[in-house]
């Protein structure tokens, strides 16, 4: 799939949706199935290889770019709504960031709602990064990042391994995060007319699956409702063209309050996670390198 300009993006995600909705009587395999075609929107990255891992109980994709560093790891935590998608749909995206670094990616298939609602995803996160360590790569040889729900999922990990009293990675990076259950942000609304991805109506079902009854409001749910004081650095990527900007902003500023390193960087014309077109869309090749270039050093490369 071919996406080059933001028009091409909000085409391609108008066309997604329109496929997702035309058949009422799909089942949940059936929108999962079309919901793993969210990755051809990424191109093959080049020179890297794909392995399946068993990271302490948790499935995963391991991703090693040739000349990669193999004790320098990012986690990454795909995104659909704690609900869609899998390692499988994101190991391209986590391929091209990981090159892009010059480390190995450890791509997560955590358990999904409503088979499994919170805190699984967290839990599970938290376990393949104990993995990691029991294999020798320290915390600060680790970065962790995801998108969207996984984008949440990535802060949500670092609140669990700080209240756990475990150390914390060299940073992460969430791209577009979900991170209000609640869903109050006020780009809710102003970008509603614009977001071809994500309305609040879906992140409200999608929320009720996985909370299944939880409060809106557990910071391991909904980071930007918790204390972050002590967490790793963040830098924080999300288009302008999003219902989830303020969950971005409001993630960003709490952060801040709370003592946290923290960027921000908001891209005109950027719908929901448009770094999935990596390697066909030049801002998203872009914001992958400004992330890698933030990375590096804090993992020492």
């Amino acid at each position: 799939m071919s996406i080059r300009t933001a028009q091409d993006l909000r085409d391609a995600y108008r066309q997604f949706n329109e496929a997702a909705l035309s058949n009422p009587t799909a089942t949940l395999a059936d929108m999962r199935a079309n919901a793993e075609g969210f990755g051809e929107m990424t191109s093959e990255p080049a020179g890297v290889k794909y392995a399946q891992v068993d990271a302490g109980g948790v499935p995963a994709i391991m991703v090693t770019p040739d000349g990669a560093k193999a004790d320098r790891v990012l986690q990454y935590t795909h995104g659909g709504g704690y609900v869609f998608c899998s390692a499988n749909s994101h190991k391209r995206l986590a391929g091209h960031f990981a090159k892009a670094i010059g480390c190995r990616a450890l791509v997560l298939d955590y358990r999904l709602a409503p088979e499994h609602p919170h805190p699984a995803p967290v839990n599970d996160a938290v376990t393949a990064y104990r993995w990691l360590l029991a294999q020798g790569i320290k915390a600060e040889h680790i970065a962790l990042s995801g998108d969207s729900a996984g984008g949440g999922l990535a802060v949500a990990t670092l609140l669990k391994l700080r209240d756990d009293g475990i150390a914390q990675p060299a940073g992460a990076v969430p791209i577009s995060p979900w991170a209000d259950m609640e869903a109050i942000g006020d780009t809710m609304q102003t970008r509603a007319a614009v977001d071809m991805c994500v309305q609040k109506p879906a992140i409200q079902q999608l929320g009720g699956l996985f909370l299944a009854g939880k409060s809106t409001r557990d910071p391991y749910a909904s980071p930007v409702f918790a204390d972050l004081k002590g967490i790793a650095p963040l830098y924080i990527q999300v288009g302008d063209e999003e219902t989830l900007l303020d969950d971005a902003i409001r993630l960003a500023h709490r952060a801040l309050d709370a003592g946290v390193e923290v960027k921000l960087e908001i891209y005109p014309e950027m719908q929901h996670i448009f770094q999935i077109c990596a390697g066909n869309l030049p801002q998203a090749d872009l914001a992958l390198q400004r992330a890698a270039a933030w990375l590096k050093p804090r993992l020492g490369l």
